[in-house]
């Protein structure tokens, strides 16, 4: 669909994924957006019309920093700001993990976009559950930190997400399941670190 730089794209893995879905000068609404690192990339390559949302102060002055716009707000309360359908696309990237109401902000992601983008780790990738059967939380690029220390409130694999997304009307377009940046084409639950989906409102 379109072609970034290598350079770009070392940024994260999913970035790839992603950018591959994202038509130039869309508006997009990147979720939990960080750093703003992935807005900042889609509006240098595909002059994208882009919004983030982000709670930690540390974000959103970074996006301030890169120019990127951001709004300073919890997304467990929710996005009452935006009506149906305000943006091309609204992006959860590695930020379903990170929330508890996850039902809710999903069925609010594919609302406000008209179509959306979802990636989170794969906690079914054989080597985390190897970890587990060892009796250790797993550690690992897709989940990089300690069990005491991490931001994540949800664990999730493949089919999880999968058996997921028509009970809060989610309709699944594509999906990129990868691994240190290589797709994954079989044995994605058990083989793959990384999901990355693109979906709509059913």
């Amino acid at each position: 669909m379109n072609q970034l730089t290598l350079d770009s794209l070392a940024l994260r893995s999913d970035f790839r994924a992603i950018a591959r879905w994202v038509e130039p000068r869309s508006s997009v609404l990147d979720l939990g957006c960080g750093d703003g690192s992935l807005l900042s990339l889609l509006g240098e390559e595909l002059e994208v019309n882009g919004y983030g949302i982000e709670i930690n102060d540390a974000g959103v002055l970074a996006c301030a920093q890169k120019g990127v716009n951001v709004i300073q707000q919890n997304l467990e309360d929710g996005l009452r700001l935006f009506e149906d359908d305000s943006f091309d696309l609204a992006i959860l990237s590695q930020t379903l993990q990170t929330i508890h109401q996850t039902a809710a902000i999903l069925r609010e992601t594919v609302r406000v976009g008209r179509e959306c983008i979802v990636s989170f780790p794969n906690f079914g990738y054989w080597r985390h559950r190897l970890s587990v059967l060892n009796g250790h939380m797993p550690v690992s690029k897709s989940l990089p930190y300690q069990w005491h220390n991490t931001p994540n409130v949800r664990v999730l694999t493949i089919k999880d997400f999968e058996a997921l997304a028509p009970e809060v009307g989610i309709e699944i377009l594509d999906r990129a399941v990868l691994h240190e940046g290589q797709t994954i084409r079989w044995g994605e639950n058990w083989r793959g670190s990384l999901a990355v989906y693109r979906v709509k409102r059913r």
